[in-house]
């Protein structure tokens, strides 16, 4: 008689506390992919160092600072580090807040480099 034995799947997940909000963040979003970043505020931490490749010693704050389209129309996150200044861009979860998303989305055009009222001259 044989027996089978069955080894049991463990879900390996792991977390990373938000270095801006403190919401402790599943590095895998709803759909399955991974994250780096914060789905409420979208803040990350600079932990890959994208110039140079591998990781970095920085581990400074990366503040979301727009949105980028790309031409396949998926949306990334743009993000600069507080300490160092380096940008990176991430893709959007599906989970991200949606209101953050949309408010950088819309904020060159909240606050134009230049007066609106430059229009009414054309």
């Amino acid at each position: 008689m044989s027996s089978t034995s069955s080894t049991p799947s463990v879900l390996k997940t792991s977390t990373f506390a938000c270095a801006w909000c403190g919401l402790t963040v599943s590095t895998y979003a709803a759909d399955g992919t991974r994250r780096n970043h914060c789905p409420s505020c979208l803040h990350s931490q600079h932990v890959l160092d994208h110039v140079e490749g591998g990781p970095s010693d920085c581990l400074g704050r990366m503040s979301p600072i727009a949105i980028a389209v790309l031409r396949t129309g998926d949306w990334t996150v743009v993000h600069r580090c507080v300490r160092c200044d380096e940008l990176t861009s991430t893709p959007v979860c599906t989970d991200d807040n949606q209101l953050v998303l949309m408010r950088m989305a819309v904020r060159p055009l909240a606050q134009p480099p230049f007066p609106l009222e430059a229009f009414g001259t054309l």
